[in-house]
């Protein structure tokens, strides 16, 4: 039997042990926007450091003045290529509780899924790889390649102490790798698995608009102030025109048209508006005129509104003309798109379209730009033999419509290549109630993991 065989058969024996670590880690709620759950977040660092040091690997945990980070890695092997896994045990809040069909941290088995918070965003992908070095351990086989592990638990809140610790002084040297390897993504439809070679970036801004001191009676008032709602509402429709482009002086200054080759590649896919239309549960799709909606999700910059609030929420009317109203908004940035630049266009935007009677706060959360790398790296062509073994099927090349905004810094710090491996799916819910990650999935990308670091060692 050779050692793939050996591995893969372990791996097919420790299928119910590896769903019990996903699950244990499942159950904690490391929600790093809430200060609130600050103790839970610290208990899964904790955990992923058990789960690192289990699987055969130097590990420590790194104190920041924020989540903690971790840092694990195998022995060098000379020779061969090095590989940093990136990860996030951190999870989005889990509101709204109310449309949980079960509870957000207690994970559950449903019509072959894990249901939970975190299960593919990003817990369940991280473990695979986690998963994929103890199985080369646990069948006395020595990785045939050094592999790194950098997980945090601040990347859902823009990864503020991980960027403060790559611009310390030896940490380049520390985390030197050929290529970085990241499962925070989804395959391209359920039974086609993807490589992705491409991720927007993200401007993320909240605005309060304020007016009088106080909530004020409508009838007496109204009419005589200006309503901090309806002029929060007017700006933000003002950012957007109905052909779907931003109005943000130079926005597109920077944005490269779409290849050719690429918009064919995407046509092929087999895509279909009105199966994605019934998906998502609305009668029609909407975007920039003039691209496709694979085109429009995948690489071409966008602007939502998160957040409305303002007045009075409760039962029954309230007649008053709110003091306040605020919003929270993001942009999605293709590469060369900077967000600082972009915040600094949203500023001169607000300045020039804010009415009088309002005072403003525009207040930076955070941001990163996109990333595109190469498709035809070896590093990709390794990774996409890895993922036909473990998934039966050759993976198409995609981009990825959202953000991992430390990626691009990584990239240009470690002048390392990138692979981003999505093992989920596109109606995962990564961010919304019910989320979720396919069981076999999750056992197929820890196969697909095992294999990409024989297939890397080629190289």
């Amino acid at each position: 039997m050779s050692d793939l065989q050996a591995i893969d058969q372990y791996l097919q024996q420790s299928q119910p042990k590896h769903l019990d670590v996903l699950k244990d880690l499942l159950r904690i709620p490391s929600v790093s926007a809430d200060p609130a759950f600050a103790e839970p977040v610290r208990t899964a660092a904790q955990s992923v450091v058990d789960t690192l040091e289990s699987a055969g690997l130097q590990t420590r945990l790194i104190e920041t003045q924020g989540p903690p980070l971790i840092y694990a890695e195998s022995p060098p092997v000379p020779g061969k290529p090095v590989a940093l896994v990136y990860g996030h045990y951190d999870v989005q809040p889990p509101d709204p509780l109310d449309l949980w069909t079960t509870p957000p941290f207690e994970p559950t088995e449903r019509d072959g899924n894990l249901v939970a918070r975190g299960a593919t965003d990003d817990k369940g992908q991280m473990l695979t790889h986690i998963n994929s070095v103890a199985a080369w351990n646990a069948c006395g086989q020595p990785l045939p390649m050094q592999v790194k592990f950098l997980i945090e638990g601040e990347e859902e809140v823009g990864s503020e102490q991980l960027e403060h610790y790559l611009a310390q002084p030896g940490i380049s040297e520390q985390l030197a790798c050929d290529v970085i390897v990241i499962s925070d993504s989804s395959q391209y439809a359920d039974g086609q698995p993807a490589i992705t070679y491409g991720l927007r970036g993200i401007a993320y801004f909240e605005l309060h608009f304020d007016g009088p001191r106080q909530d004020l009676h409508s009838g007496s008032f109204g009419g005589a102030v200006r309503n901090p709602a309806i002029a929060l509402s007017q700006l933000l429709s003002k950012l957007i025109d109905e052909q779907g482009r931003i109005q943000l002086p130079g926005f597109y200054d920077t944005v490269e048209p779409l290849q050719d080759s690429e918009r064919e590649m995407w046509s092929s896919l087999n895509f279909s508006d009105a199966d994605f239309a019934n998906q998502l549960g609305v009668k029609a799709l909407h975007g920039e005129h003039g691209f496709s909606t694979l085109e429009r999700r995948w690489a071409r910059p966008t602007y939502d509104v998160h957040g409305l609030w303002s007045g009075y929420q409760g039962e029954g009317g309230k007649t008053i003309v709110p003091a306040k109203a605020g919003a929270k908004i993001s942009f999605r940035l293709v590469p060369n798109q900077s967000p600082q630049q972009v915040g600094q266009q949203l500023r001169q935007f607000v300045q020039e379209n804010t009415p009088p009677g309002i005072q403003i706060e525009l207040i930076d959360l955070h941001g990163g730009p996109g990333v595109v790398v190469d498709p035809n790296s070896p590093f990709v062509g390794a990774a996409h033999k890895a993922i036909e073994l473990a998934f039966g099927k050759p993976p198409v090349l995609i981009r990825e419509g959202g953000s991992i905004p430390i990626v691009a810094e990584m990239v240009e710090r470690l002048n390392a290549d990138v692979l981003l491996l999505g093992w989920g799916l596109d109606d995962d819910g990564a961010h919304s109630p019910n989320e979720k990650f396919r069981i076999e999935d999750y056992f197929r990308g820890i196969r697909a993991s095992s294999h990409l670091w024989h297939q890397l060692a080629q190289l």
